[in-house]
Order: C-alpha cells, then sequence, then structure tokens
C-alpha cells in the first residue's frame, strides 16, 4: 500500500484587509468573537477567511487526495486544524513571509525536518502553492529534494485561477498531473481562464 500523498498549503496573508476584520478590537463576525474566545478557532478556518477562494481550493483538494500540512508565517507547518488564538493571529501578522527572514524560514525548515523523517521512502510531497518565487520553495526544495512536486497546471496562473482550478478538481475527484520542482520551468504564459461552473 503506498504512502498518502502529503500536501503543504501556502499560507494566507495574515497582515491583509481580511485578517484586519478579524483583529479588529470590537468585530462581531462570529470567527472574531471565536478568535477572542480562549479556545480560539481552527487554522482552517482563519486562513480560509483571510484568503478566500485560493485557501479553500487548496484545503478541500489537500483534503480529497492526501493529508494536508498549511505553511504559517512563524510556526512552520502545522495541520489545518490547530488552533489559533487573536495574540497568535497577530504574532503571524507581523511576521513577513520572506526566505531570508529567519522568524519565518527557521521553523518552516525545523517542522519540514521532523515530517520528512516520518515519511515512508514512496511518499510524496507535493506543493499548493506559489512556486514562481523562492518563499516556499528554497526551504523546502533544501528539506524534501527531489519528491517535491507541484501541479503542472499552477505555471502561468494567479492565485484566484489556482483556488478554482483545485476546487474544481476537488469536486471531480479528479487529481492533477504533478510534475517535480527541482528543475522545473516554474514561470510560463498565462493559460486560458477557467470556464465559468454551470
Amino acid at each position: 500500500m503506498t504512502s498518502p500523498r502529503v500536501f503543504l498549503l501556502s499560507p494566507a496573508h495574515c497582515g491583509g484587509e481580511r485578517a484586519g476584520l478579524l483583529l479588529a478590537p470590537r468585530a462581531e463576525l462570529d470567527l472574531a468573537r471565536r478568535l477572542r474566545a480562549p479556545g480560539g478557532a481552527t487554522l482552517a478556518e482563519v486562513f480560509s477567511f483571510c484568503s478566500s477562494l485560493y485557501f479553500r481550493g487548496k484545503l478541500a483538494y489537500a483534503e480529497r487526495f492526501g493529508l494536508p500540512l498549511v505553511i504559517t508565517p512563524d510556526a512552520g507547518l502545522r495541520p489545518p486544524g490547530d488552533r489559533v488564538t487573536l495574540a497568535s493571529l497577530r504574532a503571524s501578522a507581523r511576521v513577513d513571509i520572506h526566505a531570508a527572514n529567519a522568524r519565518y524560514a527557521r521553523p518552516l525548515r525545523a517542522s519540514a525536518r521532523a515530517v520528512a523523517g516520518t515519511l515512508r521512502p514512496d511518499a510524496s510531497v507535493t506543493l499548493l502553492g506559489s512556486i514562481a518565487s523562492d518563499k516556499y520553495v528554497g526551504a523546502l526544495l533544501e528539506v524534501f529534494g527531489e519528491r517535491l512536486t507541484f501541479p503542472a497546471a499552477f505555471v502561468g496562473r494567479g492565485d484566484m485561477s489556482r483556488g478554482g482550478l483545485l476546487l474544481r478538481a476537488a469536486r471531480a475527484g479528479v487529481e492533477l498531473d504533478y510534475v517535480p520542482v527541482a528543475g522545473a520551468v516554474r514561470h510560463g504564459p498565462r493559460p486560458p481562464r477557467l470556464a465559468p461552473v454551470r
């Protein structure tokens, strides 16, 4: 029996406008109220709110076809069910997701090594995130090497297009084709727009 594919989901922007709706002191959204409570809310709920379609697509796809782990700004790879509080979201919002930022990159590398240590030799690891920059690619390649893959259809697509593509694939039960990140063409012409969902 082959090991399930591990999916690494790129993070939502915790310092953006939608995150600000949760961080506002008097925010009345249900999710904002739960973040202020001791138990907080799940990482999946918070990132799905902050990133909307893109993160929802990544999460739905990863849950359909394997095991999701979420890249976070300051805590490395975490399961989507991990709890987030208002304080931890504020801390994440202060961290710049950049390959040269140790506050982001050090926990990412450490947790990636921990994950790699648990994987069987036949296990596959797939990045669901931007492969056009080194925000995630450099550190993950250091750890996972040639076993790190990404969906070939991501090349040339923006965030919303990738999210829509993943949601459709998850709903249809049709897995995308993957190619190794190492040596791949990570930039390309923009593909045609996705056909509207009927």
